[in-house]
């Protein structure tokens, strides 16, 4: 009987629309299942032949989800095209919905009918009355938890200000205490030939050794802060240049050493070795 069914809808197909095509059976479906529609790629004369696209996947009305098509060969060799549609909706009632058609193959629309999970009727029999409305969306109520919000928002801004304080007076009193610190700071209003300039240099860097340092003892700075090891040469070029300017008066043979720079660098080696 089943064979005979097939058969007879094919024919009725291909008699109406010209296009074989196997028909999914028109009843007994509900919500999410899925209908298979298969469409023989022939002409007329018995040529097999590919669309030129197609039916592209998506919405197919209000009741049906178009999957992606398909192509496929059966036993004989013969390539079909092959769509499934999935049922997005339940009725309330039994309803009759039609697959759409698909003109470019010469497929017309084709009728099913879907009926609902569970029909009015049954609540009827069993006493519940009709189907029960959609629960509303509860009610959350976070007044708690925003005022902890509040609080740790507070606490952690607090927090920050207490560390960017502590940090600013950190190098406040480094720049108030240590002797690169205090040299920068005095530099900063003093130009770089001026004599208060290099007289404050050098108290930095007596400071810094412990005693008086002169420039033919510069081992003793170097081996009391080794980390000056790396300013080396213009440590030395200083030196130089403050001999040749306070006690030959003659004009330095090398390059001049830019006071506030050599000041900035000492200082951020005192800021590494304080930490």
């Amino acid at each position: 009987m089943k064979r005979l069914a097939l058969v007879l809808t094919l024919l009725a197909a291909q008699v109406a629309s010209g296009a074989v095509v196997q028909q999914p059976r028109s009843f007994g479906y509900v919500v999410g299942d899925i209908v298979t529609q298969r469409v023989l790629l022939e002409d007329k004369k018995g040529r097999a032949f590919e669309p030129v696209s197609l039916p592209p996947a998506g919405p197919a009305g209000v009741w049906l989800e178009r999957r992606a098509a398909r192509l496929e060969d059966d036993a004989s060799g013969r390539h079909w095209l092959a769509v499934d549609y999935q049922i997005m909706n339940s009725p309330q009632t039994l309803a009759v919905i039609t697959l759409p058609s698909l003109t470019e193959l010469g497929v017309p629309e084709w009728p099913i009918s879907v009926s609902p999970l569970t029909p009015r009727e049954a609540f009827a029999r069993v006493g519940l009355g009709s189907l029960r409305p959609d629960r509303g969306t509860p009610f959350v109520d976070v007044t708690s938890t925003m005022r902890w919000l509040a609080i740790w928002l507070t606490a952690a801004v607090v927090l920050a200000a207490a560390w960017v304080g502590w940090w600013m007076w950190r190098n406040w009193l480094a720049s108030s205490r240590l002797p690169f610190g205090v040299a920068l700071r005095e530099l900063r209003g003093m130009e770089e030939g001026e004599p208060r300039a290099w007289h404050a240099l050098h108290r930095a860097f007596d400071g810094t050794a412990g005693q008086v340092v002169r420039a033919d003892a510069l081992s003793v700075l170097f081996e009391r802060v080794p980390d000056l090891e790396q300013l080396r040469s213009p440590i030395e070029r200083f030196y130089a240049q403050s001999a040749a300017r306070f006690f030959t008066g003659a004009p330095a043979q090398t390059q001049p050493v830019s006071l506030h720079e050599l000041c900035v660098e000492l200082r951020r080696i005192e800021k590494r070795r304080e930490t």
